[in-house]
């Protein structure tokens, strides 16, 4: 494929950015180094090649969902800044 002005300004007008012609090139330039780099890959040989999902062994620790106790009513509001007894009392932010 070839990436040429004509293709980098037809997306940079999609993308909505505006670019020097110094930037179309350089950005012409780049795609072009990109889209050469995935066509060598896609060369490759890898019929006998498993795919993987991770780069790592890394293994999620996962723990089993246990529902538990919670604070109640009284405990919540007891550091609360400001309270009527039942909410929580918190500044203004939307004004009308």
């Amino acid at each position: 494929m070839e990436v040429t002005t004509a293709l980098v300004q037809k997306l940079a007008h999609l993308a909505r950015l505006h670019f020097t012609e110094e930037e179309m090139q350089h950005y012409t330039t780049d795609l072009q180094n990109m889209v050469s780099f995935v066509e060598q890959l896609n060369k490759v040989d890898t019929t006998n090649v498993e795919p993987i999902l991770h780069m790592g062994d890394a293994v999620n620790a996962l723990r089993e969902d246990v529902v538990e106790g919670s604070a109640n009513r009284e405990d919540a509001l007891k550091n609360a800044p400001s309270t009527d007894g039942v909410f929580f009392k918190v500044p203004k932010v939307i004004k009308k």
